[in-house]
């Protein structure tokens, strides 16, 4: 039993928290078995956002935050295995992706910076720890994202079907399962990172619930296609992206100062949808099926933007194919973890441009 049961702990660029799921690896398709999940507090989330630009003390704050970070992942894991009822014993490893608050792959000087201390964790919970899972894939000319292609190819790939999948999380990324073409996947652009930061300015809460605040607005057409002739989005994959490009300044780039707010946030939401939707268009105009997850695939407003803007195809959350919206990327490092145990190349050249297959992550032995 301890080959095949992992721990996949995600926290990603909303800065909501940290998201835990056990997993069962013995059988051809994994099986999700419990989930966790622990908020961030506004002061840690602060203390985070400030470590993505330049600033004073950087190596000391950033190393006082993953510890504090791996303190926060050990009391998820305790909390995901006292709900489970299963003993830390018979847990292969844990899959840690840490907190990203750098990526840069774009340059000769490419890195990719995620919090965490690994060593810190396998101390506090007994469990071996899988971490660093960007940086080999880097060293190897690509962009280190996105990794979860390959595991999306595992749970949700058909043998007749073109499938999209799309995981809405601070930033969007795409992964195209076709039958015929193989497995391709890459960053779109903003998903939920520009939305929260306006709601937070503004209104005062972490995101917009269901795009409630943003149904109140109205999309500004300029402003929308000023964002859309940004170069990101007419760039060729392999490409990833972050809050290095996405972020208020940014924003703040485009804007005259006399903007309503919620027609800006209703302008956001659908640049989030118009990304992704033309992504697709652009590069699988021949996709079937669409099924999103991540936290935008709560967002109700952007779900029912979609659909309008792709009317073509099946529009659905991954929940409708047996796995809940919300815990594709916890799970998918569970898998990450157990590749790498198990010496198994886990990226996809295709996916990130790298010089080929390699094995990632760095191995924390409890």
């Amino acid at each position: 039993m301890r080959e095949s049961l992992y721990i996949g702990i995600m926290s990603g660029t909303s800065l909501d928290g940290v998201d835990a799921a056990l997993v069962n690896f013995d059988s051809s398709t994994p099986s999700l078995i419990q989930t966790y999940f622990l908020s961030y507090d506004k002061y840690l989330r602060e203390q985070l956002l400030a470590l993505n630009r330049a600033d004073h003390d950087e190596l000391h704050r950033a190393a006082l935050l993953s510890n504090k970070l791996s303190r926060l992942y050990a009391d998820a894991v305790e909390g995901l295995l006292v709900n489970s009822g299963i003993s830390s014993k018979s847990i292969a490893a844990i899959g840690c992706h840490g907190q990203t608050v750098r990526h840069c792959p774009q340059s000769d000087r490419a890195y990719s910076i995620q919090l965490g201390n690994a060593a810190l964790l396998a101390e506090l919970t007994g469990i071996t720890v899988v971490a660093d899972f960007r940086n080999r894939d880097i060293a190897a000319g690509g962009q280190g994202a996105p990794l979860v292609p390959a595991f999306h190819q595992v749970l949700f790939g058909h043998t007749k079907k073109h499938r999209i999948i799309v995981n809405i999380g601070g930033i969007a990324n795409i992964t195209s399962l076709s039958p015929k073409s193989g497995i391709i996947g890459f960053d779109c652009g903003p998903g939920n990172i520009l939305m929260d930061a306006w709601c937070l300015h503004h209104r005062g809460s972490v995101y917009d619930h269901n795009g409630s605040w943003a149904g109140t607005g109205c999309i500004i057409p300029g402003l929308l296609e000023a964002f859309l002739a940004f170069p990101f989005f007419s760039l060729p994959p392999p490409k990833s992206t972050g809050r290095e490009m996405f972020n208020n300044e940014w924003l703040r780039s485009y804007l005259r100062g006399n903007e309503v707010p919620e027609d800006v946030q209703a302008t956001l939401l659908e640049l989030s949808a118009e990304a992704i939707a033309r992504s697709i268009r652009l590069h699988f105009p021949e996709a079937e099926e669409v099924y999103l997850c991540g936290g935008g695939a709560r967002n109700e407003r952007l779900v029912a933007g979609l659909k309008a803007i792709l009317p073509e195809k099946k529009v659905d959350l991954t929940d409708v194919l047996g796995i809940d919206a919300d815990w594709i990327e916890a799970f998918a490092f569970a898998w990450l973890a157990k590749q790498t145990i198990n010496k198994v190349p886990a990226n996809l050249p295709a996916v990130t441009g790298a010089q080929g297959s390699r094995v990632l992550g760095a191995i924390y032995t409890a």
